[in-house]
Formats: C-alpha cells, structure tokens, sequence
C-alpha cells in the first residue's frame, strides 16, 4: 500500500466535472411566421446551444404573431426582445413604438419601417435605452449596415454604392448571359422565385431607395427620407443596350449611391453601365454588394446573398445576438443637409435614327452646346434602321437632359432617345 502524501488525504484521479454555469432564457416574441420568420426560428433551434455558450443566455421563441393566432400584448408581456418580420409600415410601426417603449429590444428586416419612420424610431430607442437592429433591412446577409455604423464609425465616409436588390441583378444578369428581353428575364426571375408575383417595388427601383435612404442616414447622419431619393427603374431596358454595353466594355447594374457633392449630399437609385474593373461589375445573379469609400480606408466591397429566407434569417440572428450583448447601440441624432439632384455623370445615350448624311455631326453639336462631349460611340445598321450608341464624358445631368431633349426633337429621330448612366471609376 502507498503512503499518503504529507498534509492529507490521497487526491482524486478523477476530481467532480464543476457544475455548468445556469443560463438564462431569453425570450424572443416573433411577429410573422412567412418564409423568413420560418426560416429563423428553424435557425434559432440549431443555433441556441452555440448562441447560449457564447453570450451566457439561450435564446427561445416566447410567442408567434400572425394572422391567424396569438395575441400581440401577450407575447410582450412574456419577451425580453421583439422580432418583426411581418412588413409594412402598419401596424409594424405601432409594435415597435409599444415594444420599445415598454423596454424590449426590436429587430426588423423591414426596410419600409425604417427608410420612413427612423427618425421615430430611433428617438424612441435612445430615449428608452434599447436596442433597434435592422441589419436584415438592407441587403441580406451582407453586414453594411453594422460595417458602416460601427465598424466604420470614425471614418470620414465619402461615397456609399452598390448593389441592394438580388432580384434586379438576377433580370440584368440573365439579359446580359442569354440575350434574354426584360420580360423574358422577369418571368424566369418569378420561376425561379427570385422575383414576386407583383415585381413593381424590386425593377422600379422604390425598393433599392428605401435601403438607400437607411444607408445615406447611417453614413452620413443625414435624415434621409424614401421619398427624397430619386429612382429609376429597368423596366426600358432592352437587350439592345445590354449587347451596345458589351461592346463597349460595360456591363449594366442597378445601382444605389449616396454621396457627398459639393456640401449637401446625393442620394439616387439608377441603372449604369460599370467598367470592368468596377468592384460591383462582376457582382452577378441575385448577390448583392455595397462598396464604402473613405480617405481613411481608400475604398471596400462588401458582397454576399441578398434574398432567400434562410440569409435574411441569418442576418436577422446576428441582430437579435448583437442586443443580447449591452450596450444598445444606436445612431447619433440626425443633422439636416442639402439633397443635390444635379450632379456631374457620364452617360450612355442610344438614338435610333435615319442614316443620313451629318447625322451624327448634328448630335455631337447639340450635345457641345450643352458642354458634353463623346467618349466613344459605336453605330450600327444603315438607311432608316440605324443606331447610334455613345458614351459622354462626365457633364452635368441638368444640361446633358436638356442636349437629349433638343436631340429628340430632330426629324432624323425615330423615336424616344434612351439614357443609362455610366460609372467611370473602376479602382483598378
């Protein structure tokens, strides 16, 4: 037999496991159960173990709101923290204002609630001490917003653009692939469930300007509302002006851009032709994709998925897990700004004309009156079936508008001139 160890007894060789640490539920009231409620409650399941050994709490659904079943009091009575998938503006807008007020924390993937009532909402917030998370409102899983409000948060940001619709990109995407038409694009983008049955939000652009109008008031603290943002859609574009691109070296893209010009600050929604080394001109299908410029960063992509219920449920699980953690965060209060809707771009302008002589003379003198000028111009077809395709150097859009409109009036036209924006930078 051995000999015990001075000063006790024989130590175990196998001591007692320490009892787990106790964790606390947090409870999660749902409002919504479509495709993208579903979708993260499924997520939350799988994820609550992980999430509970990270941050100390287990996250729980404490009730579901829909249509059909539960009571909206009641599931806040019994939540710590408010999920609102359900979309619109009402009554979205009266649960975040009675759940914020009441002290429960608010996620929305609802972009219309946030690019219309922010500014309430986030008084609200700050006033109350809560959090109000809207990752999932902008661009799916792609994290702009929280790269732009925290990460980014000192930096001096010039210019936020990019790609915030999958459904436009997935259109544009397939009529530069196959050759497609827009309407034949949209009905495989509805097949394939990318585009609703009622796409008028998505290809006007009324969509991109909402996320736009978050974006600018995050970014530059500017109270920017969806109605202040001008849009532009791509229900007039044609395969036409997608193979013209082509052989100009541009591929075409539904862009939203928010920027300072000349003190005030620009915030529109159009379509434009990007050159190939543009970081968004290879962005392809439903992905979406914001690039941040900043003389403290130069510039940076961000790009992932931008639709489907599975990414925006996970970029709604990212919020909910960022409010388990104190402190709130929210936006400084905002500052008014100028709104420039007149700013200096390049174009793409497309005429369909009669092939006589001095045609493209006349053109090119209407446009120098105006100061604009052309880069390159390609031309094809001859007699009463030609088309000019050109590309201008930057001008000023108020005059190079008023240059189309004279143009248009010539007897040499044969109908409506088509004008794209084109994007010069490419940070090659």
């Amino acid at each position: 037999m051995s000999e015990m160890p001075p000063g006790g007894d024989v130590a175990s060789p196998n001591p007692p496991a320490a009892s787990p640490r106790p964790v606390s539920a947090f409870r999660i009231g749902l409002l919504g159960h479509g495709t993208v409620g579903a979708a993260f409650e499924e997520l939350l399941a799988q994820r609550s173990d992980a999430i509970a050994e990270e941050v100390g709490f287990r996250p729980e659904i404490s009730g579901v709101l829909t249509t059909s079943e539960g009571d909206f009091d009641d599931i806040l009575e019994r939540s710590d923290l408010i999920v609102e998938l359900i979309g619109g503006t009402e009554p979205a807008l009266g649960y975040a204002l009675a759940a914020m007020e009441s002290g429960r924390h608010f996620v929305t993937a609802n972009k219309q609630l946030v690019s219309r009532h922010g500014e309430q909402l986030f008084e609200v917030a700050g006033r109350v001490g809560v959090q109000l998370r809207f990752e999932a409102a902008v661009a799916g899983v792609v994290p702009a917003i929280r790269v732009i409000s925290e990460t980014l948060a000192a930096a001096h940001i010039d210019r936020v653009h990019g790609i915030v619709n999958g459904t436009t990109n997935f259109i544009l995407t397939a009529m530069e692939r196959t050759g497609a038409s827009y309407e034949d694009a949209l009905a495989e983008a509805q097949r394939l469930g990318y585009a609703e049955s009622d796409p008028t939000d998505d290809v006007t652009g009324a969509d991109a300007a909402a996320k736009m109008a978050i974006i600018a008031r995050l970014a530059f603290g500017a109270p920017v509302h969806i109605d202040e943002v001008p849009r532009e859609g791509i229900e007039q574009i044609t395969a036409e002006d997608i193979a013209y691109a082509r052989e100009l070296g541009l591929s075409l893209k539904l862009i939203g851009s928010a920027e300072r010009v000349d003190g005030g600050l620009s915030v529109m929604v159009y379509p434009a032709f990007l050159f190939a080394g543009h970081p968004l001109a290879a962005v392809s299908g439903s992905y979406n994709a914001v690039t941040i410029e900043s003389p403290a960063i130069t510039e940076i992509t961000l790009s992932g998925p931008g639709a489907g219920g599975s990414q925006t449920a996970s970029a709604v699980l990212g919020d909910v897990i960022s409010a388990m953690i104190p402190p709130p965060f929210n936006p400084p209060p905002a500052e008014p700004v100028v709104l420039v809707t007149d700013r200096e771009s390049s174009f793409y302008l497309h005429l369909e004309v009669a092939d006589h002589p001095g045609v493209l003379a006349q053109v090119a003198e209407i446009l120098g009156l105006q100061g604009a000028s052309i880069q390159s111009v390609v031309q094809r077809g001859l007699g009463a079936d030609a088309r000019l395709a050109m590309v201008m150097h930057p001008v000023l859009e108020s005059r190079f508008r008023a240059a189309v409109e004279l143009i248009g009036r010539l007897d040499f036209v044969r109908s409506p001139p088509r004008v794209i924006r084109v994007i010069g930078e490419t940070f090659e």
